[in-house]
């Protein structure tokens, strides 16, 4: 799988103009010679990818060193590990040896277009002999407790994906389990093939299908360095405008990425620069919900993808999950029209990239807004108790539209500096023209009853308000958006929980670390 050090725009196919050639200037027609055009995209493209390394998307070339060298040293934790769970089965010496598990990224990582401060997304592939409960979650969490470099190591056992999240010498890392019907799993194995998939478990199905829609986007886009170029900045042009997380009804990465690889293939010889154009062009006149599809088999379709279906790139008959809603995707729409409008200038002397990821002014746009004020006592608790919170934020945004009609749910976490305790706030644009809407009371209410609904860790405060544009912080009014998306995982938390040891099935006197005591019981799923 290809990552990106370096961004380089020097193609060796000889790249076709698909820009109109016609240009306008001040109301005139002027045609361009074609050759022209091109020496004008390659340049617009030069520009971006300047203006890419000032905003700090690429990270550098130590960065990357230190990101490749995580990975390496959690494949010898994992292989280490895999082998002490084949002794504890009882296996011979050569099996032991010849046992292995491997890790494998996905996401921004695993398609190379990750930045300074993105996390790793990476999986851990298993034989058949090593389960998630016992081997995973305790034997390799342990290990990893004991290794001076991991630090803020959490369990999230109770998503649809189960998973550790910890941190590898200051880099944040993602590790959910993936148990596959053989005795070895190496390097290079094929998780494409059905062969290897068949007969595994639910759970590892699921988790194995962001490694697989990865390497389905590289395998079908023509050109990966295009491509990463231009997923790149889509995903700094949707912060930027307040349409990047899956959590609040936008868009997540697998969507952008699927975008991005369905317009690359389109056009497969198009310049960077052209691509941006044809995604704007292309989407701001997207008849949805007809479905964006890699492949010519059309899912079946539900309820959850009525708005925009986007197919999921697994190989497998199934959309993309999303939360978007009638606002959500009006926004969207509008975001998409922007662009259009913006880029069909992309050929004019004074052009300035920095215009079309101009931060979404949400102070000019929306006079009110919805604030969700979310504390606990400490920052661990309140972790967990934000982490449930959002995973719920689309039933309360379904809510608002109900009783208020349009809602812009802003995804960038704020701080409440007036506040002694740890705190996360929200604020969320309601509709303009609609002063009449004050009754947040039953809002609030029904919000409160929905996430006390099934939640066994600490329940914090959350307060849910309507506030003037005028009372918002300074740093919310300064119209700079980070669209930051931070996972909706929670878990039972650790420190209130009684631990207890945990002894091999098969070897009964043998120690293997510590559990919660009630470790058997059922925790409810986030539903993320």
């Amino acid at each position: 799988m290809a990552y990106v050090n370096h961004i380089n725009i020097h193609n060796q196919e000889q790249p076709t103009c698909v820009i109109n050639p016609n240009f306008h200037l001040v109301g005139a027609l002027i045609p361009l010679n074609p050759s022209f055009l091109l020496r004008m995209e390659e340049q617009r493209t030069q520009s971006l990818v300047q203006f890419m390394l000032g905003e700090g998307l690429v990270p550098s070339e130590e960065e990357e060193l230190k990101r490749k060298d995580v990975i390496l040293k959690l494949k010898q934790i994992v292989m280490e590990w895999i082998q002490r769970v084949a002794w504890q089965r009882g296996y011979s010496r050569e099996q032991i040896h010849n046992t292995s598990a491997t890790i494998l990224t996905y996401g921004s990582y695993g398609l190379g277009v990750h930045g300074s401060d993105s996390d790793i997304d990476a999986l851990c592939i298993g034989p058949c002999f090593a389960s998630m409960d016992e081997d995973f979650f305790i034997v390799l969490r342990q290990m990893l407790e004991t290794r001076p470099e991991v630090s803020d190591l959490l369990c999230v056992k109770d998503s649809k994906i189960p998973l550790m999240r910890f941190k590898y010498d200051g880099i944040s890392v993602d590790l959910p389990y993936a148990q596959l019907k053989v005795m070895s799993v190496p390097d290079n194995v094929d998780i494409l093939n059905p062969f290897i998939l068949a007969n595994i478990d639910e759970t590892s199905w699921k988790c194995l299908s962001g490694v697989r829609a990865n390497m389905q986007i590289l395998q079908l886009v023509p050109n990966l360095e295009k491509f990463q170029l231009v997923l790149r900045c889509l995903k700094l042009w949707a912060r930027r405008r307040g349409v990047y997380c899956n959590l609040v009804g936008f868009f997540g990465g697998i969507h952008l990425a699927v975008l991005t690889a369905f317009i690359c293939r389109r056009f497969p010889n198009a310049s960077g620069t052209a691509l941006i154009l044809k995604f704007f062009e292309t989407f701001a006149y997207w008849h949805w919900p007809t479905p964006v599809m890699l492949q010519d088999i059309i899912p079946p379709m539900n309820t959850e993808h009525s708005l925009m279906p986007i197919q999921f790139p697994s190989g497998t008959l199934e959309f993309c999950r999303s939360n978007f809603t009638k606002s959500t995707f009006q926004k969207i729409r509008i975001e998409f029209l922007r662009g259009h409008t913006m880029t069909r200038e992309i050929m004019r002397p004074d052009f300035e990239w920095s215009s079309l990821f101009e931060p979404f002014p949400y102070t000019k746009k929306h006079k009110r807004f919805v604030r969700i004020f979310v504390a606990a006592t400490n920052q661990n608790q309140l972790g967990d108790w934000v982490g449930w919170i959002k995973s719920r934020f689309r039933s309360l945004l379904l809510k608002l539209e109900e009783v208020q009609g349009h809602c812009d749910p802003n995804p960038t976490e704020y701080i409440d500096v007036d506040e002694a305790s740890p705190n996360v706030v929200f604020y969320w644009g309601l509709q303009p023209g609609r002063s009449n809407f004050t009754n947040i009371q039953s809002v609030e209410k029904y919000f409160r009853n929905y996430i006390s609904n099934g939640y066994r860790g600490y329940i914090g405060r959350s307060d849910i308000s309507i506030v003037e544009s005028s009372e918002l912080p300074k740093d919310a009014q300064s119209e700079y958006v980070t669209g930051r998306e931070s996972n909706g995982y929670w878990a039972y938390p650790a420190y209130i929980q009684p631990r207890a040891p945990v002894f091999s099935h098969y070897l009964p006197h043998y120690f293997v670390g510590y559990a919660a005591a009630n470790s058997a019981v059922d925790y409810p799923s986030t539903g993320f």
